[in-house]
């Protein structure tokens, strides 16, 4: 029998598993929640998102070790390990593989601020140069917290260190696990913004146009490429057998796509977690913005619509009625109240009466800057359970507008609905509001472990011991 351990490096939690590839079979997992947000209460107000890169690295290390400590002699069985994670932050690096930076994560907006002298934000200077028409090339528009752009703005701000080398986080931890300089991915690496999709290789015309040293960025393999082996230092910190082979980290979007489906090209995967996507599988390169054209591991795309109004929607609604409670009736409750308002919403009909929410509440992709609704209030539709019942709504319109706006694209139908994100494994009745705006059954998937999955089938694959 032959293992693959894989992990998934969340933003909020890690969480690393063990599979027989030959019988698909589940056999260890091992879960660390994360507390490595750096960001001072002042940064946070700034719009700051900073992440201590070692802490998540010995996060990883200590779920290796959990799942290890589970197989016990099977672990010996390990022939391969794959690695996901967050994308779109940045790690900077010395040539010791040591961070100079905290992971600044894709939550981070300091590209918005203006630029001293010139009255336009660093994100803005940073389309301007690169070109309007950049994104036919690179698959995507420069986003906040994209590689590229706080990269860009570390250089406007004079804080970028020489010599230093730039990483995602799951490419730092491969570099922990080989001992080898960080290694990237077509999927991850066209999250920075500088990606050619086509060639899939790093866009010297985009880099250059930002000015940023070629040298920052690290050498891109495919997926089923190795990165290195274990070290020996990193297998008596887990528990993993020395030399076992790992392989090029890849994007977290891509690997719930191929942790979740089982017919990349009949189903559309939607995806709500603190944010929300939809994606479709294609071998073309034709897209359209605000859709994303993302590399596929080992070949292939995916046509994705991202930004959507996911799980962040509803959790400012729970903040909202809580405030409510607080401000007005001196209630303090200091646990979320989902449930509450999932019981008033499922007693709404269809429609919620006549009340619509768009709930962009942190804007969209296209526009960072745009802000929710709430049309149609009438005193019949003025409660809270119509309030949570259409901001409910809203979520699944804007995963239907975005799967409509990829069938534009795309062509045809997909026959399967899929679903990912403990946004719709928890919250049955916005799965069932889903289901019912596109008009399909919705699929859960065996494990709510979608990207570790995932990245250990790509680690299969690499292996020989799975076809793509």
């Amino acid at each position: 029998m032959s293992i693959v351990v894989s992990i998934d490096l969340g933003t909020t939690k890690i969480t690393s598993l063990a599979f027989d590839i030959g019988r698909n079979e589940l056999l260890a997992r091992g879960t660390q929640v994360s507390d490595a947000d750096d960001t001072s209460n002042a940064d946070r107000v700034r719009g700051r998102s900073e992440w201590d890169a070692r802490k998540i690295g010995r996060h990883g290390f200590d779920c290796l070790k959990l799942v290890c400590d589970q197989l016990g002699a099977r672990t010996q069985e390990i022939v391969g390990i794959g690695i996901t994670g967050q994308q779109h932050g940045v790690v900077l690096t010395d040539r010791h593989n040591d961070p100079l930076s905290p992971l600044i994560n894709w939550q981070d907006r300091r590209s918005l601020e203006v630029i001293p002298g010139l009255g336009v934000s660093c994100l803005d200077a940073a389309r301007d140069l690169i070109g309007v028409d950049s994104w036919r090339r690179t698959g995507c528009q420069l986003q906040p917290g994209f590689m590229a752009v706080t990269l860009f703005w570390l250089k406007m701000n004079g804080l970028l260190p020489e010599s230093a080398h730039a990483c995602f986080i799951m490419d730092y931890f491969g570099s922990l696990l080989t001992g080898q300089s960080p290694i990237t991915e077509p999927s991850c690496a066209g999250s920075s913004g500088v990606l050619d999709v086509r060639l899939r290789q790093w866009s010297d015309e985009a880099i250059d146009a930002l000015a940023l040293p070629r040298s920052l960025f690290p050498e891109v393999r495919e997926a089923n490429e190795r990165i290195g082996i274990l070290t020996h230092a990193a297998a008596e910190d887990t528990g993993l057998p020395v030399g076992t082979p790992v392989f090029a980290p890849i994007g977290d979007h891509q690997a719930s796509f191929i942790g979740s489906v089982s017919d990349r090209r009949e189903s559309v995967l939607v995806n709500v977690g603190t944010g929300a996507q939809v994606a479709v599988y294609t071998e073309q390169h034709e897209f359209l913005l605000p859709i994303e054209l993302r590399p596929y591991p080992c070949g292939g795309n995916l046509l994705s619509n991202v930004g959507l109004a996911g799980g962040w929607a509803y959790q400012i609604t729970d903040q909202f009625f809580r405030d409510i409670g607080r401000s007005v009736f001196n209630l303090n409750v200091a646990t979320p109240i989902y449930e509450i308002m999932n019981q008033l919403a499922g007693d709404i009909v269809c429609g919620a009466d006549g009340l619509r929410c768009d709930p962009f509440f942190s804007g969209t992709r296209r526009d960072p800057t745009a802000r929710g609704e709430m049309t149609g209030l009438s005193p019949q539709n003025f409660t809270a359970g119509h309030f949570a019942r259409a901001v409910l709504e809203g979520m699944a319109r804007s995963l239907h507008d975005g799967y409509l706006a990829i069938q534009q694209i795309a062509g045809g139908t997909r026959s399967k609905l899929v679903a990912a994100g403990n946004g719709l494994r928890e919250n049955q009745l916005l799965a069932e509001i889903v289901s019912q705006s596109f008009g399909m059954p919705l699929n859960f998937t065996r494990d709510r472990e979608e990207a570790a999955y995932g990245a250990a089938l790509v680690a299969a694959i690499g292996l020989g011991a799975k076809k793509q």
